[in-house]
């Protein structure tokens, strides 16, 4: 394990704090986290085969599973959260949008970082994306009595260009010329962790505003909400598999949301204020994900 990979978590922290502290000049970078995303995503499929796509799909409990808790427990608890704290409707709202959006794309890479069923993780991205289009209005409009129309070909394009596109190209070239990218498989995951740190300097930057704004009470609701589905997703995965690897894979994908989503319907349909908890789960997750993501590191070496 390189060195990269031993401090991730903490070049995580750092790349955060010093975005926040020069947001301007990282904040100007913001068109190239789709590029970020989609090489990181390129990298992944240079380590992945057809057979684990198709080993993926075959897993159908562990797929139903984390659909259930994705749609199911995700938005409960960010209801159960709202209503304990007595949040106005329009942060409550905010906090339902992140619990009911799917899984992102952050989930993936950290999963690629501490060695997960990366297919695995991927097949389920594209699965709760595609369910969202639907279950996201629904679950909006059921726990907050309000309706939301979703962006589907902006999500499907989104999908395309930042995993699809990149995903396959990778795997067609370990596929065909392994032998040619064998220096990027053994170095991807340190490309990998320099550019999802510049993505999460980017962020930070861009919520700059938005950080200031954020109380102490909506802080340590997001980091519930976000430890919440870490935690029941690996303790639940577990119980059924009785496979760290597959429950660390699919921790990842509940626990990490498209708070990207989030934060853009919020924007377009309620306000400002219901972008807070989006705008900080964005960046909680990455860090706690980069956290999680060393753990699970440190115990597939054990």
């Amino acid at each position: 394990m390189s060195w990269l990979q031993k401090t991730f978590p903490l070049i995580a922290v750092l790349s955060g704090v010093l975005a926040y502290f020069q947001a301007e000049f990282f904040a100007d970078y913001k068109n190239i986290i789709i590029y970020l995303l989609a090489g990181i995503m390129f990298c992944m499929g240079t380590t992945l085969s057809l057979s684990d796509f198709k080993r993926a799909f075959s897993r159908v409990n562990v797929l139903i599973l984390t659909l259930i808790l994705q749609f199911g427990f995700m938005p409960f608890i960010a209801w159960q959260l709202s209503s304990w704290a007595n949040l106005n409707a329009l942060l409550t709202t905010g906090m339902i949008l992140v619990g009911s959006v799917s899984g992102g794309t952050a989930s993936n890479v950290m999963c690629y970082l501490c060695k997960g069923d990366v297919a695995l993780s991927i097949s389920l991205t594209a699965i709760s994306t595609a369910l969202a289009i639907f279950a996201t209005p629904l679950l909006v409009f059921f726990y907050c009595q309000t309706t939301i129309s979703i962006p589907v070909g902006a999500m499907m394009i989104n999908i395309l260009y930042m995993v699809i596109a990149p995903v396959s190209l990778g795997l067609v070239l370990n596929q065909w010329f392994s032998t040619v990218i064998s220096p990027l498989q053994r170095y991807g995951a340190d490309i990998s962790i320099i550019m999802i740190c510049l993505v999460i300097a980017i962020v930070v930057a861009l919520n700059h505003d938005n950080l200031l704004a954020i109380s102490p009470l909506l802080f340590t609701l997001v980091l519930i909400h976000n430890l919440s589905g870490l935690i029941i997703a690996y303790l639940s995965t577990y119980a059924l598999t009785r496979s760290h690897y597959l429950s660390k894979t699919v921790a990842l994908e509940v626990g990490m949301q498209n708070s990207g989503l989030a934060v853009a319907l919020a924007v377009k349909f309620f306000g400002g204020a219901a972008a807070l908890p989006g705008a900080l789960f964005s960046i909680v997750h990455n860090v706690t994900g980069s956290l999680v993501a060393r753990l699970f590191t440190e115990q597939h070496y054990k």
